[in-house]
């Protein structure tokens, strides 16, 4: 049972006696308990049994198991099986290699292996500028995780993070038709993560950073960024600082504000909170405020967190202290990278007029979007069952496909900005609301205007070693 605790969708497959129980009693019996049933299958049938598959979803975790709990209370329903939906879409895995073209004589084997593929080896070991013409390297991102900081499951460990990096590959694919492969090490060690992602780069055009505890990933990505010549980017820092951009272009603009006027209050200062200020800092962003564990980082304080000491010398120019509570007065925008509920109404009451407030901790925001509603100016979270989500699958296809396809040495800042504002760029005036901020995923318009402005960004910056042909 403990395997479908939390789910929303379940497959329920009942043998029923048709003498004992009708279907309709069964469905109602159902309904009354919260669940509808969105799809129904007859697997077998006779003169009085008849086996059902029920597909059925719920509003609230926890109610699939008090439906699953209670139908032996049905006389004459047998409860034979139960297929949890995101469980079956895992059987095997979410992904697999097809090759490009079919294998069906000794003609084709030759030429795809020995003999004939040992003259293309030569001519890429003449020129090994030649792996991103001839091998899979110019359209293939390694998906790196260690397992240390799984989405809100923490250190889970490289076998259980696994499930999230093929999703990201599929993510990389869809949106973007870049070939992601997934890569969880066994292994925590700086070095060790180093020397791995740095023996694997030959076969791969970019470097995605995924889930790795902070403080270790600044280092690792830092350093992998001097020590190799292909893109390295830290999705949970820098994905979610361009798509927090995005929406705070967006939400500027509907409470009419400008980013050099605003003060900022960043509560969370891991590994997501310094990238979002970093990216608030180069696009224009004076006064930002941080907060963590203990209270507003300031430079009038030494931290056992070296990280935490950069901020404090960078941030906070009025070198204030204090609680989130007195951060708050007067501020015009809250970004939430930390934990659920720490922020109360009267928290948000206290800010500037038309206030933005971005609660992006999940799975509970910082504040319940319902709570400060008539307050706001704009709300964002991280989730998708409210408006204006912050969700990174906005940003690493798209600028990954814009560095593979001008071979950018490294995403730099100004391809990070150029990405953000594209997105932005994806809402009209006239759509842009304060509930409509930040574009779906599924708009085909925000890759194609993200990978132009990213790869004129590249352009300008010296980063691009291949000039597209639109380009030239």
């Amino acid at each position: 049972m403990k395997s479908f605790m939390g789910g929303k969708s379940v497959i329920l497959r009942l043998e029923m006696d048709t003498e004992k129980t009708k279907f309709g009693e069964v469905a109602a019996f159902i309904g009354q308990r919260g669940g509808d049933i969105v799809a129904i299958d007859v697997i077998q049938t006779s003169k009085n049994i008849t086996v059902r598959d029920l597909t059925i979803t719920v509003s609230e975790s926890g109610q699939i198991e008090k439906i699953i709990e209670s139908i032996p209370q049905l006389p004459g329903v047998k409860l034979v099986n139960i297929s949890d939906r995101t469980f079956l879409l895992h059987l095997g895995g979410k992904i697999s290699v097809s090759p490009k073209t079919p294998i069906q004589n000794r003609d084709d084997l030759s030429r795809v292996y020995t003999p004939d593929v040992a003259r293309v080896c030569l001519a890429i070991k003449e020129d090994q500028k030649k792996a991103y013409s001839l091998t899979i390297k110019r359209n293939t991102v390694a998906v790196v995780s260690d397992g240390s900081a799984v989405l809100g499951l923490g250190n889970i460990g490289p076998y259980a993070a696994m499930p999230v990096m093929e999703g990201k590959a599929m993510l990389f694919k869809q949106f973007a038709d870049v070939d992601a492969f997934p890569i969880c090490l066994d292994t925590q060690d700086t070095e060790e993560i180093i020397r791995s992602i740095k023996a694997i780069a030959p076969g791969f055009g970019g470097i995605n950073l995924e889930d790795i505890s902070s403080p270790r990933c600044f280092e690792i990505e830092e350093r992998l960024r001097h020590e190799l010549d292909i893109p390295v980017f830290h999705d949970d820092q820098h994905g979610t600082a361009v798509v927090l951009y995005a929406g705070l272009i967006s939400a500027l603009k509907v409470v009419n504000k400008s980013i050099g006027n605003v003060r900022v209050v960043v509560c969370g200062i891991g590994a997501a909170g310094i990238a979002c200020s970093k990216i608030l800092m180069a696009a224009g962003v004076k006064e930002i405020v941080g907060v963590d564990r203990e209270g507003i980082l300031t430079a009038d304080r030494e931290y056992e967190n070296p990280m935490w000491n950069w901020y404090a010398s960078r941030t906070n120019p009025g070198r204030k202290s204090g609680t989130l509570q007195e951060a708050m007065v007067g501020a015009d925008v809250f970004i939430g990278l930390s934990a659920g509920g720490i922020l109360k109404r009267e928290d948000v009451a206290s800010m500037a007029s038309d206030p933005i407030v971005f609660a992006m901790a999940n799975p509970t925001p910082e504040i319940m979007p319902q709570e400060v509603e008539d307050i706001v100016g704009v709300m964002a979270t991280g989730r998708s069952d409210f408006p204006n989500q912050i969700n990174n699958v906005l940003c690493f296809p798209g600028i990954f496909r814009a560095a593979l396809d001008c071979r950018a040495t490294e995403i730099n800042e100004e391809m990070k900005l150029a990405a953000a504002e594209a997105i932005a760029d994806s809402i009209s005036d006239e759509e842009r609301d304060r509930f409509y901020i930040i574009p779906s995923p599924f708009n085909t318009k925000v890759v194609k205007k993200m990978r132009d402005a990213v790869i004129k960004a590249a352009l300008a910056t010296n980063v691009a070693r291949r000039v597209p042909r639109e380009y030239r």
